[in-house]
């Protein structure tokens, strides 16, 4: 990746994508760079969540896994929010009316980002997200220490939210 990167003859796009291949590789142990609006106006930054446990989701709602996967996450918020747990969304979706609703049927309470890309996702494409769901958890330091938090999710964040 890193010699796709740096060759003179790789086009730019290529470029472009092997350094987004490139983050996501190195990203456990380092803090995402994710700031945004999010569809209900909230300002998201992560460096701001120090001292907090983040799960970091990857997904849509045309995704099947990724909808069977909300009542796991659901649970997590509601039984850890009050110790400090946070949750950030990050959807795939093109249409936001249909994420608006969705979100407010299922009583999402965290914040979700939105651009209509789908997969051309602005923080999909930085970090070279090729499958949905993916979950991150970033500790308290800010820093991403699991890339698979979907297995076990309230065990981790419970982990998590114990070391200091």
């Amino acid at each position: 990746m890193d010699e796709l990167r740096q060759s003179p003859n790789t086009p730019e796009e290529v470029k472009q994508k092997a350094e987004a291949m490139l983050r996501r590789l190195n990203i456990i142990d380092h803090p995402p760079e994710i700031q945004f609006t999010a569809l209900d106006g909230r300002e998201v930054d992560l460096a701001k969540l120090k001292g907090k446990v983040v799960l970091v989701d990857f997904w849509a709602t045309w995704c099947g896994p990724c909808v069977a996967e909300i009542p796991h996450v659901k649970e997590a918020f509601d039984k850890f929010h009050d110790r400090g747990f946070e949750v950030v969304g990050i959807s795939f979706d093109g249409d936001r009316a249909a994420l608006e609703k969705f979100v407010k049927s299922k009583g999402l309470p965290w914040p979700q980002y939105f651009d209509g890309k789908n997969w051309d996702n602005k923080f999909g494409q930085k970090y070279a997200i090729q499958a949905i769901p993916e979950m991150w958890l970033v500790d308290r330091n800010g820093n991403v220490v699991d890339t698979n938090a979907r297995t076990d999710l309230a065990g981790k964040v419970e982990r998590l939210l114990a070391e200091k």
